[in-house]
């Protein structure tokens, strides 16, 4: 049973090990937690629906809680405390694209908002309701969830949008393919969503982004379907799946995705490394990537994540070998582990890993085998769970993620890390931050960024906190050549900060594509795009002219 109030299975918890409390007590001081609302109180506060039963949707309460909020921290405080905000007033389970071209048409008539709902793990706030005095209807994809075509030759399966990612690896998987798509969201986020929001999954290096693997499909507008064919490559005009990837559900609903998919490879295998130092880590990656070596992932933990992981990793007399013998090999207080790993054939594994090792090498690295390796593959969708543990105990976690070129990774990184530090040093606050690059580009690479913090004595003040670290950390990046998002997309959280990485007559195309595409602004409005007002409207219309 999924939670109501937090992240995936109820019934999955990540302990603790025992030294992880005191170590979050010596970075960040000890916490008290917050008094959750039960689900009880929750349900007695939800209002009537403004709309009546249908066969369209229903207007029970629980669903509407259940689609009320994503697993942004905001979101996350408003689930814990209870004051959920703004409730749709009906969930749509469509089955079919009939099903969603006949909801559409209906909206369409009737003046209705329409928020699209795939696995509800949205960070930015991508599919929380806002205040309108018109009905909202949050259109839930879920049992669109089938593999609906293999074409064998061309290697593209075409799914229904929203099929989950253990799902649609299970279908693959029994016709011997992958899509190889991995984000931390795995468990619960959907094939529509990431497309939507231009996902990123952790095996990039082999299988691409979600802008590789997007073939074509079928969105459902508002004023009728519109399909993507797929072709190898095409020079005429525009790519018009550009338009759909990265929408958000502004300019319509993907209900179904074509997909080119991968056999399964003969053997997989992950590994870590550590560095001396984080100068000597950042060019031994920097020079593997370069180097074209094929790999299926690669991450870089910095000096404080190292220590983090291993502080929090349990097996605590195991760690403290392993520190012993990297102490020894030179590698000791400035240490960064180094995880990647090979999908292929053996032969080119063994050659893959061949190099590698000689690069390892170079940088004075000192290589540790698949142990760890093992570990990070069985953990590495449970780092959301992380945050309920931490919550329990009086903590707030949260990230923050951005690209950049080779040259700006430093600068940037340092800078984002001091600025989360200092944000509520006025508070008397400390901030434990730490970062890790986690996808690699020949020009630069993803800088993904921890913090937590302690909860204040309200919700309110816990906001208040999140708001300084999120804003002025999110200013910094967009200022300093880093994309506001590299996987999580824009939502509500980035719509603000768009139009400085977009420039104006970019910024203006986008609000010119809304209206053709939505010319009521019923389709997901306040997400992607900070909206205009009504004279802001009139007046590019008049400009336009």
């Amino acid at each position: 049973m999924r939670r109501w109030n937090g992240w995936g299975d109820e019934n999955t918890y990540l302990e603790l090990p025992e030294n992880g409390q005191s170590f979050l007590e010596e970075r960040v001081g000890k916490a008290t937690p917050l008094a959750n609302a039960t689900y009880e109180e929750v349900e007695a506060s939800v209002p009537d629906s403004r709309l009546p039963e249908s066969e369209l949707y229903t207007v029970e309460p629980k669903d509407r809680i259940l689609h009320a909020r994503g697993q942004s921290l905001p979101d996350w405080l408003a689930m814990k405390s209870g004051n959920m905000g703004i409730y749709p007033d009906a969930v749509s389970y469509p089955e079919s694209s009939d099903d969603v071209r006949a909801l559409l048409d209906e909206a369409k008539k009737k003046d209705w908002v329409i928020i699209p709902y795939g696995g509800g793990t949205s960070v930015v706030g991508h599919i929380n309701p806002l205040e309108d005095v018109r009905p909202i209807i949050t259109v839930d994809m879920s049992r669109m969830c089938r593999l609906l075509d293999l074409d064998e030759q061309s290697r593209i399966a075409t799914f229904g949008a929203g099929v989950p990612g253990p799902l649609l690896e299970s279908q693959l998987l029994a016709k011997g393919y992958t899509l190889g798509h991995f984000p931390q969201s795995f468990e619960l986020s959907t094939l529509g969503g990431w497309i939507a929001s231009r996902s990123s999954g952790q095996q990039s290096l082999k299988y691409g982004r979600i802008e590789q693997l997007f073939a074509g499909g079928r969105i459902e507008t508002l004023d009728g379907s519109f399909d993507l064919p797929t072709y190898p490559a095409s020079s005429a005009g525009p790519d018009m799946r550009e338009w759909f990837m990265g929408s958000e559900g502004r300019f319509g609903i993907i209900t179904e995705a074509k997909v080119r998919v991968t056999p399964i490879a003969d053997q997989e295998k992950f590994f870590v490394a550590f560095l001396p130092t984080w100068g000597m880590a950042l060019n031994c990656v920097r020079t593997m990537v370069q180097a074209g070596i094929p790999m299926s992932m690669m991450r870089l933990s910095n000096v404080i994540e190292t220590e983090t992981q291993l502080a929090l990793a349990g097996h605590e007399n195991q760690i403290n070998l392993l520190e012993k013998f990297l102490k020894f090999r030179g590698a000791s207080d400035e240490k960064c582990m180094m995880t990647f790993g090979l999908t292929g054939n053996k032969a080119q594994n063994a050659l893959s890993l061949t190099q590698i090792k000689k690069i390892i090498a170079k940088f004075d690295g000192v290589y540790t085998g698949t142990m760890l390796g093992k570990r990070w593959k069985e953990k590495r969708f449970m780092f959301p769970y992380l945050r309920e543990t931490l919550w329990e105990k009086g903590y707030a976690v949260d990230t923050l993620e951005t690209a950049t070129d080779w040259d700006n990774v430093d600068f940037l990184l340092n800078s984002i890390e001091s600025n989360l530090k200092n944000a509520l040093s006025e508070d008397n606050e400390n901030v434990h931050v730490f970062t890790h690059l986690s996808h690699f580009y020949g020009q630069g690479c993803s800088i993904y960024t921890t913090y937590v913090f302690r909860t204040a004595d309200t919700y309110e003040g816990t906001l208040e906190r999140w708001k300084t670290l999120k804003h002025t950390t999110s200013e910094l990046i967009v200022n300093n050549r880093g994309t506001i998002s590299h996987q999580h997309g824009v939502g509500q959280d980035h719509a603000p900060y768009m139009a400085i990485e977009k420039g104006p007559v970019a910024t203006e195309l986008l609000h010119h594509t809304s209206e053709f595409f939505d010319p009521n602004s019923q389709m997901n409005p306040g997400k992607l795009l900070v909206e205009k007002t009504a004279t802001e409207s009139v007046s590019s219309k008049k400009q336009a002219v």
